[in-house]
């Protein structure tokens, strides 16, 4: 077990690509899901989702050239064959870690060359001062097992949706008609009221665990990724933009849309947030015309979407404007910090 050194590129290149084919060939591709579960002859986090399934990209398909400097890479090497590879994204304002790649030679051992490379990646981001360590994985292969072997906790389930470029375009809205249905780009000043519709949508416990400040609402903007979803850490975003909707006093917020444009070949993004009372359709709309507006010439990337199972109806709102249900990942997590109560004043007893 061992970090990657430059001169086993050409092998993980290999491995990472094999492992993301249906029979252990570069060329591979499954009819559907089932077929590939059954027939692949590598384990990873991923669905194994054929190309024709989304034709501008597969979501599951981790090509090494997204590799980012701060990035960590684990292999297993077997009497100098690489047989293993785990990929670790580190997020550096917040110090947490994301493993976005675990693949392994199916040969008997892939279970625990896998669960040595989770262990390893552990202990080199303890020594870094790591808070948390997430993953997103479909629940297939022993994916969740291995993981809640390694000390992560579920947390929930996310649902990912797609909207492909053959649906109608949705409605056009205007600066005018936006703005008088209380739709704005979003402000620092509004991190408060961002904090407060989060934990309106969400529940308490898994607020707790994801941690947000008001110092990381205050951060939208360029490649910034909180709220974080399973797709935050695959895709590559060149642009990312934020819009609040205002409720009817003027003051609070009754959702928020965050919007990517992503690079290279990938679909763009679109991650919602809304009160279980209010209707986003009109902020959904909004946020599918602004990605129009920004990237008018990626007309044929088709934009992901990722929404909590307990955010329900939204995925109906999604799904009245063109999104279809793709796939659903589980959402695990640990954290490497512990929690120390801090020391606070207390009655004087009287004895």
């Amino acid at each position: 077990m061992r970090v990657a050194r430059l001169t086993d590129l050409a092998a993980l290149s290999e491995l990472s690509r094999l492992a993301h084919s249906a029979d252990g060939t570069a060329d591979g591709a499954p009819d559907n899901a089932a077929d590939s579960a059954g027939s692949s002859r590598m384990r990873t986090l991923g669905l194994p989702l054929s190309g024709s399934q989304i034709t501008a990209f597969t979501i599951f398909r981790l090509p090494l050239g997204a590799f980012l400097p701060t990035d960590q890479l684990y292999v297993y090497d077997d009497r100098g064959h690489v047989t293993g590879l785990a990929r670790v994204e580190h997020e550096s304002i917040r110090n947490e870690y994301t493993i976005v790649e675990l693949d392994a030679i199916d040969s008997g051992t892939a279970g625990d060359i896998r669960f040595r490379l989770i262990q390893q990646a552990l202990r080199d981001a303890t020594k870094r001062g790591a808070q948390r360590f997430h993953v997103a994985c479909a629940d297939t292969g022993g994916n969740v097992e291995l993981f809640m072997q390694a000390g992560f906790a579920r947390y929930g389930e996310e649902r990912l949706m797609y909207r492909p470029t053959n649906q109608p375009g949705t409605d056009q809205l205007t600066a005018a008609t936006a703005s008088a249905k209380g739709i704005r780009p979003a402000q620092s000043l509004d991190a408060n009221e961002l904090d407060l519709l989060y934990r309106a949508a969400t529940p308490a416990p898994v607020a707790r665990l994801e941690g947000y400040r008001l110092i990381d609402w205050e951060r939208q903007g360029n490649h910034w990724r909180v709220p974080r979803s399973a797709l935050t850490p695959l895709l590559r975003f060149a642009d990312v933009e934020a819009f609040v909707q205002t409720a009817a006093n003027g003051q609070n917020l009754d959702a928020f849309c965050q919007i990517g444009a992503a690079k290279s070949d990938q679909p763009d993004y679109l991650r919602v947030i809304s009160r279980p009372d209010h209707d986003p359709s009109d902020l959904i709309a909004f946020g599918l015309s602004a990605v129009r507006r920004a990237r008018p010439q990626r007309a044929d990337r088709g934009v992901v979407s990722a929404v909590r199972t307990y955010e329900s109806p939204l995925d109906r709102r999604l799904a009245e404007n063109g999104f279809s249900n793709l796939a659903v990942v589980s959402l695990l997590m640990r954290e490497v910090a512990q929690r120390v109560k801090e020391p606070a004043l207390v009655p004087v007893g009287i004895r």
